[in-house]
């Protein structure tokens, strides 16, 4: 096995665990998977940065007390590298869920992370997400583009 295949084994199917769970509003698994060790940095879809685990914690909490009623979660992989104790994946998380308490939505987000091991443990210490721009995605099946007058 890869060293990259050994760290996507390691770390894959916990950290989709973890982001199904605080999409349900359970924070506390994805706090398990990421590093106290400074520096520790997010930079998030809702518009927050943070430096330092007491700053990036207290964020996780807000964002799970927002979200609920998770009824999907899936993470669409498009790159990923390891190399000796530095790994780092690039992806899509998709998840259909109720933002504070309101109908159901679906969202995309455009997301890195950069992981550290530590005492032979896979911990993430960076996370970098952003809405997909409506300008970005492509036009969905069985509709064109339209252009004034049509």
């Amino acid at each position: 096995m890869s060293e990259l295949d050994d760290f996507l084994t390691a770390m894959l199917d916990r950290q989709i665990a973890a982001e199904t769970a605080i999409h349900n509003g359970e924070v506390e698994p994805r706090m398990a998977l990421w590093s106290r060790s400074d520096p520790v940095t997010l930079l998030g879809a809702m518009g927050m940065s943070n430096v330092g685990w007491d700053t990036v914690s207290q964020t996780f909490r807000w964002v799970a007390s927002r979200f609920s009623n998770c009824t999907a979660y899936s993470f669409e992989l498009l790159a990923a590298g390891a190399s000796g104790d530095l790994a780092y994946t690039v992806g899509f998380e998709h998840a259909d869920l109720s933002v504070d308490g309101g109908p159901p939505q679906s969202t995309k987000v455009r997301v890195t992370h950069v992981y550290r091991r530590e005492g032979g443990e896979w911990k993430i210490v960076h996370r970098h997400g952003d809405y997909v721009p409506v300008d970005d995605l492509p036009p969905e099946p069985g509709r064109g583009t339209a252009t004034a007058g049509e």
